[in-house]
């Protein structure tokens, strides 16, 4: 088994206690592993000394010979501002790399009535998954995430917690999708009982909670909505565990429906069903701030995005082919 760089064990080990997400933790860390490789650096004091010129040699490589899109350059840039104030608490200064300039692109968006054809077309757990994706706003890694705890059925919403930007917010619960879900949290009741009695039932939580909580791990209210059909070791701690399902397979039964439909010809996947809840909102008269906070928009002209579809939709344009 290799040993890990010391650099990206300690880095991970700060990601914990700062209960970053462990799809976080491992994107962050892959970067820091090519930069590392990049530089052909080992140590901590290697990685300090000219620090700024190193991280902007990376960055620019990553745009004129990788090709990288903008998105992929920030997250590299996220991971290395992060590891250089939070592990080696030396904060990178005016780091001037050539920068991918992002692009606006307009959404994928599903009419209402290809919603209900795609949502027809699903079975077992995805029917209850996608519509939740939907109705809630969410994003998937959100969802897989869900505790039991964060559903609300008296206030009808959902809380959604340390999403991204580490920000908690609260969403709708559509009253329709109530009962299906009470009835999947009463099935995972009694799976999670007969864990517990084979010596199992531990689920993943943050280092605060752990410390806080000791024994919360083994509490229904904190186990994942949507849980795994297979326990398996967790690689960080060697505990044999039911973790969340898999987003991967939440895609494929996305994928297989839209392609039942026949006529959605459109580049379906989970997202798209937030960008639709979005869509329809702004539709139905929500204003544009409302939609920001549910979303977890931290800035108002990702929101924003959304008003372009709508003036696609709106701009009755004839063509002049249609006026001959």
């Amino acid at each position: 088994m290799t040993t890990e760089n010391p650099i990206i064990k300690q880095m991970r080990e700060v990601m914990r206690g700062m209960n970053y997400a462990r799809q976080t933790e491992n994107i962050y860390c892959d970067w820091i592993k090519k930069f590392i490789k990049f530089s052909k650096m080992q140590d901590e004091n290697a990685l300090v000394e000219n620090a700024e010129n190193k991280v902007e040699n990376f960055l620019t490589d990553l745009v004129t010979k990788q090709n990288v899109a903008s998105s992929t350059q920030n997250q590299a840039f996220n991971a290395l501002v992060f590891l250089y104030k939070k592990v080696l608490e030396r904060p990178l200064q005016n780091v001037r790399a050539t920068r991918m300039r992002k692009q606006p692109h307009i959404p994928v968006v599903l009419s209402v009535k290809e919603i209900k054809k795609v949502l027809a077309k699903l079975r077992g757990i995805n029917a209850l998954m996608v519509p939740l994706l939907y109705g809630s706003g969410l994003r998937i890694s959100e969802m897989v995430r869900l505790r039991v705890q964060d559903i609300d059925f008296e206030r009808g919403q959902i809380i959604v917690r340390n999403s991204k930007g580490k920000k908690d917010r609260v969403t709708p619960l559509a009253t329709k999708i109530i009962p299906l879900l009470k009835a999947h949290l009463s099935q995972r009741k009694s799976t999670h009982t007969l864990d517990l009695h084979a010596g199992f039932g531990s689920v993943y939580l943050p280092n605060s909670v752990v410390k806080k909580y000791p024994n919360a791990d083994k509490e229904f209210n904190w186990q994942y909505v949507f849980a795994s059909r297979n326990i398996a070791t967790d690689p960080g701690t060697d505990i044999e565990r039911r973790h969340h399902i898999d987003q991967s397979a939440v895609n494929k039964a996305i994928k297989v429906a839209v392609k039942k439909c026949r006529s959605i010809d459109k580049k379906v996947s989970a997202h798209t069903f937030r960008h639709s809840f979005a869509t329809h909102l702004l539709q139905t008269g929500i204003d544009i701030r409302t939609i920001q906070v549910l979303l977890g928009h931290s800035d108002l002209q990702t929101t924003m995005i959304y008003t372009y579809v709508l003036k696609q939709n709106e701009q009755a344009i004839v063509s002049p082919l249609d006026r001959l």
